[in-house]
């Protein structure tokens, strides 16, 4: 009997491997001394000692060679540097917006837009807090409201656009502040610690509208917009037919400005921008950055990364390559699904979140579950991977205690052109193997926790 052919043919990567990096092979006892001395904390690991690094996107993308040539040629005049004027341009074109700062990186642009627009006793919406924006948010003296739908809070919720405002809720802190208290509202696509989740486009118009009834701005966080735009084209009636490109560029015109953090969607090892449309912010910030990061024409960059950041946005729109790189994505949750392993659903586009909560159900929040998953699935494989939950929500700047998100999440982040299917299926097998063990582990306690962004720094041992 002839076997029928799949219904669907397989994808391949749209694009070929021309140079290699070396990765260090490690033992289970030599990765467990190396675990114990990063104080279980992943971010404290050395790079050589990792097989498969999981960690984050940001910066760890692999550049083509469009965009290595046009490092070479990098104008690297202290003001006016040609390849600022590429970017601006670019920038222009696929994102719309009218004033480009560039900037070091996405904080950066936070720490701009936050000093400039936020006064002490103003609150800012957004669509779940991200670590470094509501970080600036409250030391320029904001506090920051959630404002997202509650199914974002609910990891087996299956609704496509967990990143969605809840108008409900963002019209009650009106209500209850008054709109003069509310410097923007900060909107993230996608909302990295719901799990990579986007939000619609109807939702964002809808926001859009609302907002300009009370004279109030859209701040978009743009560092993956450019997936938040596939998952629209992909999810939500109407855009099927459109490309990328025309999504991202219209989806940026509900919005007022944004901040960028290139190292995401742009493919770039550094790099980022604050982009606005009002013409007062605009002065300000170019002011500003002259003092934190470096000329208005280059922010803190070389012109080489600045024109890498600008072939990176030609690159970035591309259908062919945003279907690839959330396709790799997919690809590791739907084997994580097809075994039973607890993660965050629908599947994001950066990233796959382990649900710690449900996958070590023995370990309370205090005991701190996701830090544990992320350590003990290093030990297991060398397969670095990175907590999204308690340590990274951190402490209320008022009270001092600890923050207890719904969310307790351990995230296997994707860079972009960097690894194979292999390397994918190692991943699974390693969760796989942890998940069987699962009820022998034991949790952390924090020994160790530095003021700011305790997550990068923190350091634990075994309960």
């Amino acid at each position: 009997m002839t076997k029928s052919r799949p219904e669907r043919r397989s994808w391949a990567e749209p694009y070929k491997i021309k140079m290699v990096e070396r990765l260090k092979m490690t033992t289970p006892a030599q990765r467990k001394q190396a675990m114990e001395t990063a104080g279980f904390n992943t971010f404290l690991l050395l790079s050589e000692d990792v097989y498969i690094d999981l960690l984050t996107d940001s910066g760890t993308s692999a550049m083509s060679d469009y965009q290595w040539a046009g490092m070479m040629m990098g104008d690297e005049s202290y003001s006016g540097s040609q390849n600022f004027y590429n970017l601006e341009a670019n920038i222009k074109k696929h994102y719309g917006y009218e004033y480009i700062i560039p900037t070091h990186q996405g904080r950066g642009a936070e720490h701009l837009l936050s000093k400039i627009c936020i006064k002490p006793g103003d609150f800012v919406p957004g669509n779940m807090y991200f670590t470094t924006t509501r970080l600036h948010q409250e030391l320029a003296g904001g506090t920051f409201v959630d404002i997202i739908v509650d199914e974002a809070h609910d990891p087996m919720n299956l609704n496509p656009f967990k990143g969605n405002v809840d108008l409900q809720k963002l019209e009650d802190l009106i209500l209850r502040v008054g709109a003069d208290k509310i410097p923007y509202v900060s909107v993230a696509a996608t909302v990295n610690m719901a799990g990579g989740q986007p939000i619609s486009m109807e939702n964002l118009r809808a926001v859009h509208t609302y907002c300009q009834t009370h004279n109030i701005k859209i701040m978009l966080d743009a560092t993956r917009a450019v997936e938040n735009s596939y998952f629209i084209q992909q999810r939500e009636v109407g855009y099927a037919d459109k490309s990328v490109a025309e999504i991202l560029k219209e989806f940026c015109s509900y919005t007022d400005g944004c901040t960028m953090s290139g190292k995401k969607d742009l493919l770039v090892n550094i790099g980022g921008f604050l982009a606005i449309n009002d013409t007062k912010i605009y002065e300000e910030a170019r002011n500003l950055v002259v003092v934190y990061e470096g000329m208005h024409t280059y922010g803190g960059l070389a012109g080489r990364d600045m024109e890498a950041m600008s072939r990176g946005i030609e690159e970035a729109v591309q259908d062919d390559h945003i279907r690839a790189r959330v396709g790799q994505v997919e690809y590791l949750g739907d084997k994580l699904i097809e075994w039973g392993v607890p993660i965050v659903r629908p599947v994001g586009g950066h990233a796959v979140y382990l649900d710690a909560k449900m996958f070590l159900p023995h370990l309370t929040q205090d005991q701190f579950p996701a830090q544990t998953l992320a350590a003990e699935l290093y030990i297991d494989s060398g397969v670095r991977s990175m907590e999204r939950g308690i340590v990274s929500a951190g402490r209320d700047l008022k009270t001092g205690k600890h923050h207890y998100p719904k969310l307790e999440l351990v995230r296997l982040t994707i860079p972009r052109r960097v690894y194979t299917q292999a390397h994918i299926d190692v991943t699974v097998e390693s969760i796989l193997d942890v998940f069987e063990r699962r009820e022998e582990i034991s949790g952390l306690e924090m020994v160790y926790e530095p003021k700011y962004l305790r997550f990068f720094q923190s350091r634990f041992i075994r309960l």
